[in-house]
């Protein structure tokens, strides 16, 4: 029976890998005639603001992607593997072990996530006074852009310089600041592409709202920070508790080695100690999920 379960699992394996090749030369092969497409639009002089629209497209797209999102979940059979043959661990724990490493290594992935989007949020929030300062001394709206790109850093710069790139070449700004927030999709974000497009409509003082929306950014910032520094001492707390079960398992293996490995070796033991280890994690990943900020 195990050894069926290796045979399909390893078929799964081997399919899962060979869709990934198809999607990904898929992709390149997509890509490839973009480029072509683009080179020939130079050659024949369709127009240069368009290509550059082209280019300055895919300068920062998407910021907030994940690609790497499923990884961790894919590499589940190849470590349960690697563990079975190589080290010829039992298949529970395998099982058990690959899977505390794709739930962790998912958690891994979401936190540089978050980091991502709070690196962003206070690049906005700079960039915002720059702007309200730049907008105060009587430059326009797209000098104050440009200010605000000349001191950002990437990510949030190649995202700045496709906005005023596209102003400046004749596309509609209502439509640029709307295509920014989908890019990006973040409230500040969204906060800050409604003001300049509703700026943009309606025209007016631009430099008070936009003051009161830095305010109001930073003032997320802030909050958001002291929801995580409250949720992480309940987090770390589930950990020592956690790391207080293996330590206690430590203590009993002392005390008596002989039985713990006879224990571990039968088809109970086994069940139970890599079912308790599996439950450990999924309770790290729950406490997680539920002390994540939402608003």
């Amino acid at each position: 029976m195990v050894e069926t379960a290796a045979i399909l699992g390893f078929a799964t394996l081997v399919g899962t890998l060979v869709y990934g090749w198809r999607v990904y030369r898929m992709r390149t092969l997509v890509l490839d005639r973009l480029g072509e497409a683009t080179a020939s639009a130079e050659q024949v002089g369709v127009g240069q603001g368009a290509v550059e629209r082209t280019r300055s497209s895919h300068i920062g797209t998407l910021p907030l992607s994940r690609p790497l999102r499923w990884l961790p979940w894919v590499m589940i059979l190849p470590v349960a593997f690697v563990l079975y043959f190589a080290a010829g661990m039992m298949w529970q724990y395998c099982l058990s072990l690959a899977a505390i490493a794709g739930l962790l290594g998912g958690q891994l992935e979401a936190f540089l996530a978050v980091r991502r989007a709070v690196k962003l949020e206070t690049q906005l929030a700079d960039a915002v006074d720059i702007m309200v300062g730049a907008l105060g001394a009587g430059a326009g709206v797209a000098g104050a852009l440009e200010a605000a790109i000349q001191e950002t850093r990437n990510p949030l710069r190649g995202q700045l310089e496709d906005v005023l790139g596209r102003i400046r070449f004749g596309d509609q700004p209502q439509t640029v600041f709307k295509n920014l927030s989908e890019r990006i999709p973040l409230e500040t974000f969204l906060l800050f592409s409604s003001t300049l497009a509703v700026h943009w409509e309606v025209g007016g003082s631009l430099a008070p709202t936009l003051a009161t929306v830095g305010r109001t950014i930073r003032d997320r910032i802030d909050i958001s920070r002291r929801i995580r520094s409250n949720t992480a001492q309940s987090q770390m707390s589930t950990v020592m508790v956690l790391a207080l079960t293996y330590l206690l398992a430590l203590i009993v293996y002392s005390n008596g080695p002989e039985q713990m490995k006879e224990f571990l070796s039968t088809s109970i033991g086994s069940f139970f100690a890599a079912g308790s280890m599996l439950l450990q994690a999924v309770g790290i990943v729950w406490m997680s999920y539920i002390s994540r900020m939402k608003f």
